[in-house]
């Protein structure tokens, strides 16, 4: 299996497929690489596609070390993914922790990004229970070492932000959860613990983000509620971001409606290659109809 080497000696696995434009894939905290599959399958006809998996799940090496987690490693990681393929800039797509990892990575690293695509951004990571998020992610870590990531797999079959898809494809959530499940044990808590649990709040960095205008798509399912708000907040700050929102759609938006998220990030992705996505009119902000 190919891997990338970091600097301080984590081999991340990644898979790749297509060539042209790059687009890299950064996956949520209950996927691994295997979650963009139906993104590699579609999008790899036209773009050399990467997906990975981060330091602590399937297929990357599983540190014991908590100190050896976090999202500036996340965004470290990206960069270094980039790095080791030696792809100056291409187009970075995340979801949930994918998505901080990628709205930093943009913060962090604009002169790497060709556009940045945040999808199901913001929980617990607004302005109201931010802190009890990072108190529950404590928790959750002490639980998955206890238990183990089967029983946590298991839990998100009854979570509401999931639900939708459980009911819309029984099939794919199955495949989802027993893919959760087979997540190491130890990377899994030390990312709920070191990541989660500690990760600040969007809203701290509301300055940097009025200076961030990299073609931006933020994508939310209306009823993923922990992200509605923060999704937003960020499309108001951001000076070239689009908001797209799925009707009847809970947090896992990639797989939950494959169809419509590949439409739109297409769409997206060639505006942003033809310079035809523009950051919004000032006049049109808090404009009257009349």
């Amino acid at each position: 299996m190919p891997h990338a080497i970091t600097p301080d000696g984590v081999k991340l696995h990644y898979e790749e497929a297509g060539s042209g434009t790059p687009i890299l894939f950064v996956h949520e905290y209950c996927g691994d690489w295997r979650a963009w599959e139906p993104q590699m399958r579609f999008f790899s006809r036209r773009h050399r596609c990467i997906t990975y998996s981060f330091r602590g799940y399937p297929g990357s090496d599983v540190p014991a070390s908590g100190d050896m987690y976090g999202q500036q490693f996340a965004v470290d990681d990206a960069r270094h993914m980039l790095d080791h393929l030696g792809i100056p800039k291409a187009h970075i797509v995340g979801l949930s922790q994918g998505a901080f990892a990628t709205a930093h990575f943009g913060r962090g690293h604009a002169d790497r990004a060709l556009s940045l695509t945040l999808a199901g951004l913001g929980s617990g990571a607004g302005r109201e229970g931010h802190e009890q998020f990072k108190q529950d992610a404590l928790v959750t870590a002490a639980l998955i070492r206890k238990d183990g990531m089967a029983k946590y797999a298991e839990s998100l079959t009854t979570n509401p932000t999931r639900s939708r898809f459980r009911q819309k494809d029984p099939r794919g959530f199955a495949e989802f959860t027993r893919h959760l499940s087979e997540h190491p044990d130890v990377g899994a808590a030390n990312t709920m613990e070191n990541y989660q649990g500690k990760r600040p709040s969007l809203y701290d960095f509301e300055e940097e983000w009025k200076k961030l205008d990299v073609p931006t798509l933020i994508i939310c399912g209306d009823e993923d509620d922990p992200c509605l708000q923060p999704s937003l907040y960020l499309k108001r700050v951001l000076p070239n971001a689009g908001l797209a929102l799925f009707a009847k759609t809970g947090h896992t938006v990639n797989l939950e409606e494959p169809a419509a998220f590949n439409r739109d990030l297409w769409n997206f992705i060639v505006l942003a290659e033809a310079g035809k996505w523009m950051p919004r009119l000032p006049a049109t902000k808090d404009a009257s109809l009349i």
